[in-house]
């Protein structure tokens, strides 16, 4: 069995090791949001940071207010990211890798991820029809969760946050400026308009 890894947050610019093949797609059906309390990387325990977490679609929207009809897609509901195809060699060691680096709330899951034909426009499986790529999620019922908070407040505790892993604001600068480049076609109007909602706080010199 190949092993997959997708990333949505900092793997996308810091990969997971001895990864010998990348993909870019996307995942149906889920929103990338700074939902995810961060105490070891991002934050700390007396100021827990933000960090993202894909969350299934129809229910963020239900935390947002939104009724949206069952079945129904939309198009925010697409997340980008970066498919890695790990050394067979090293796979032991990369879940090894994965699971404490992703234990603060976050469980494994196994999902299709699709992108574009460039010639037919046509939806195509990045990672072989037969196989799904990890992802790792922190649901909502995980207890570094927050939900739903008023963006002026979330980038707020973004601006201030910082832990182990550098400063919580570098983090979704880094993750911004990564979506920009690798997906220039792709809309995120949530990230970038945190991003703007950030750097608006900066010290004005």
């Amino acid at each position: 069995m190949v092993y997959w890894v997708f990333g949505y947050g900092s793997l996308i610019f810091k990969p997971p090791p001895h990864a010998v093949e990348q993909k870019s797609g996307y995942v149906k059906g889920v929103v990338r949001r700074f939902a995810q309390s961060s105490i070891d990387h991002r934050g700390t325990p007396e100021a827990p940071g933000r960090v993202v977490t894909v969350i299934d679609a129809r229910e963020w929207h239900h935390l947002e207010g939104k009724d949206i009809p069952e079945g129904t897609l939309l198009p925010e509901d697409y997340v980008w990211g970066v498919a890695y195809r790990i050394d067979p060699d090293h796979e032991t060691e990369v879940k090894a890798y994965m699971e404490h680096r992703e234990k603060n709330g976050y469980t494994c899951h196994f999902v299709p991820v699709y992108s574009t034909d460039t010639n037919s426009a046509e939806e195509i499986r990045v990672v072989d029809s037969i196989l799904q790529a990890e992802i790792w999620i922190g649901k909502l019922d995980n207890p570094a969760f927050i939900g739903y908070e008023p963006k002026i407040d979330l980038a707020k505790i973004i601006s201030e946050r910082s832990g182990p892993s550098g400063l919580n604001k570098d983090y979704l600068y880094k993750l911004a400026e990564s979506v920009r480049q690798l997906y220039p076609h792709v809309r995120d109007d949530y990230l970038f308009q945190l991003e703007a909602a950030v750097k608006a706080l900066e010290p004005r010199i």
